[in-house]
């Protein structure tokens, strides 16, 4: 059978989405259930782990380059059993800190590894293995990891009131060993085998080239990463954001409608977008987040109002997450994907990581209101982005060149 009519069989898609709800939940979403107690037996203040936290991010965005370009050569399947070997130990290398300085190394090595067995990694696999089909499954995969948070919460709550946060990180750090090399191991034998058979006889999809394909990817990459900047400003704020516009302790219920929000979209693409081109779906997707702004600051401090900016906010984001697998596969092709899929991570993870920080100045120095206005006019120009892509593309030009 050929690479291009391959299908990812139903296991290991559904072995797949297990191990990104480990993942995200392990390496990302319980840290902020752990926090507390990390600072104390740290003898540091929370926003000084909040604060590694965000090197670590920034640190691991420019790992996931090299992780991509592995995959293209290796497969997928390898790099990420290999990163669920090298989750398991930054986990337990952060469980074992004695101090500040080996629990930053620990925690930046962690989010060096995750670039090995998250979304860009686990997209390739699926593009690798899953021939035509491939961007379904990602729009499956992601329906299934928008679990992560809703699971990983409260299971890190229930945990932690049981046992010290050093034993729930060890215990994660075995999920990776238990659950997710092994699935990882069974990936690899498909996406090997389809990366070799590719380069023996590589198919003209995998070959497609790009119209001005240069000019295409870095539009591509700045709207990433101005969608990323957006995001996470609002994501990181969001609660602290609508108590100061008037709406109190609502803030919290507002922030817990983005969850669903998130997850209902990447439903209704899965049942409704199927004849979408990516390219529309990348603006759609950027723009929805300034839309939920403007309702916000026009009906404060309204409540009708902000339900209606936090599932417009869920819903971009969870279509950002689509968009972010299976835009590049639209306009590039296979050939090439594990590297772009890398740099596009990057891209996001950068201005992702610096945009709490800017957010938080933003706000001292102009206000509420006004840090909104400028966030909704970045997410505005993320959409611009977007859509200048198909404008662009009009023209032949040759195949977009991958950063080395």
């Amino acid at each position: 059978m050929k690479s291009s009519e391959a299908r990812l069989p139903v296991r290991a898609l559904a072995g797949l989405g297990a191990t990104q709800i480990i993942g995200y939940g392990t390496l990302y979403y319980c840290l902020s259930i752990l926090v507390p107690d990390i600072a104390r037996d740290l003898a540091v203040s929370e926003q000084e782990v909040y604060g590694m936290f965000s090197v670590a991010l920034l640190v691991g965005a420019f790992a996931a380059p090299m992780s991509g370009r592995l995959a293209d050569r290796w497969g997928a399947g390898r790099v990420m059993a290999t990163g669920s070997c090298g989750a398991a130990l930054t986990l337990v290398l952060a469980a074992l800190s004695t101090g500040p300085a080996t629990f930053a190394l620990a925690l930046t090595m962690m989010q060096v590894v995750s670039a090995g067995v998250l979304y860009s990694t686990a997209f390739t696999a699926i593009v690798q293995a899953g021939g035509r089909r491939a961007q379904t499954s990602i729009v499956h995969l992601t329906l299934i990891a928008g679990f992560a948070s809703s699971l990983f919460w409260p299971l890190t709550s229930w945990l932690h009131a049981r046992m010290p946060w050093q034993d729930v990180l060890l215990l994660y750090a075995a999920l990776h060993v238990l659950v997710c090399l092994p699935v990882h191991l069974g990936i690899a034998r498909l996406t090997s085998g389809a990366v070799m058979a590719a380069r023996a006889a590589p198919s003209e999809e995998a070959r497609r080239p790009a119209a001005n394909g240069k000019l295409v990817f870095l539009l591509m990459l700045l709207g990433f990463a101005i969608e990323g900047y957006a995001l996470s400003a609002m994501l990181v704020h969001m609660v602290p954001l609508t108590q100061a516009l008037g709406l109190g302790t609502a803030g919290l219920l507002i922030a817990s409608l983005f969850g669903p929000a998130q997850v209902a979209s990447r439903l209704l693409n899965l049942l409704l977008g199927g004849g979408l081109s990516q390219s529309r779906l990348a603006v759609i997707a950027a723009v929805l987040m300034p839309i939920g702004i403007v309702i916000l600051l026009s009906t404060t401090p309204w409540f009708a109002g902000a339900v209606i900016f936090a599932i417009c906010m869920g819903l971009g984001s969870g279509l950002t997450s689509i968009v972010g697998g299976t835009l590049p596969l639209e306009l590039f092709g296979r050939q090439g994907y594990g590297s772009r899929m890398g740099w596009g991570t990057t891209a996001k993870q950068v201005t992702s990581a610096v945009a709490p920080v800017m957010m938080s100045i933003s706000m001292a120095g102009i206000g509420v209101h006004g840090a909104l206005w400028v966030v909704m006019a970045v997410g505005l120009a993320g959409a611009g982005a977007f859509a200048l892509i198909p404008l662009v593309s009009r023209a032949p030009d040759g195949p977009a060149a991958i950063p080395s």
